[in-house]
């Protein structure tokens, strides 16, 4: 059987590409989210965290644990750490995701991450691209009521992220979530456009 065909999943803070995806994965299409097995290969791959260590210091792996905080403060206010963190990280969610995508039936398969069109190298990994939207007033509500984080703590953290304009570039379609439209009937519609690729 050939590959699974890879929609790649993006959209900002707030947007509701997570529910969505999860919203697929109800309707039979098994989704792969990024963010989520990154934390877990922390716990799992022994090497990937020696290599963390080794990037940012051994007093962010803890009694063989990463300290997840001490990682953040480290790389909050250092964007070349961070790069160099992305450059050992990345490449194993890279790898578990083929290894994934190995074990799958399905024809259509979904690739969440929110910095996938920030990187050139994740870019290029889906078949097609699906942008999740929302009205930006919405997605700070959203955020703020999920993180209980204030309003200019989503601002910042919407700033430091692509916009959705830069985003749409690289869009081969694009669903907004919204108080209005359901969601299920505009996923059954795009599934249907797939199944026919």
């Amino acid at each position: 059987m050939s590959r699974p065909v890879i929609i790649g999943c993006t959209g900002g803070i707030g947007s509701g590409k997570t529910n969505v995806v999860k919203t697929f994965e109800g309707l039979g299409i098994p989704g792969y989210d990024c963010d989520s097995r990154a934390k877990e290969l922390y716990d799992e791959d022994a090497a990937l965290l020696a290599e963390v260590a080794r990037v940012a210091g051994d007093d962010v792996v803890v009694e063989g644990r990463l300290d997840r905080r001490a990682l953040a403060a480290k790389i909050f206010s250092d964007a070349d750490l961070l790069a160099r963190l992305e450059s050992v990280v990345h490449p194993a969610v890279i790898r578990d995701f083929s290894r994934w995508l190995q074990e799958q039936s399905s024809k259509l398969v979904i690739f969440e991450s929110a910095i996938l069109l920030d990187k050139p190298y994740l870019r290029e990994m889906p078949d097609y691209v699906l942008l999740v939207t929302a009205p930006r007033e919405l997605r700070i509500e959203r955020v703020m009521a999920r993180d209980g984080l204030s309003r200019e703590a989503v601002e910042k953290r919407m700033a430091n992220q692509i916009s959705d304009e830069q985003r749409r570039k690289y869009a081969d379609y694009i669903l907004e979530t919204n108080d209005r439209d359901a969601i299920i009937p505009q996923l059954l519609s795009l599934i249907q456009k797939w199944q026919q690729i």
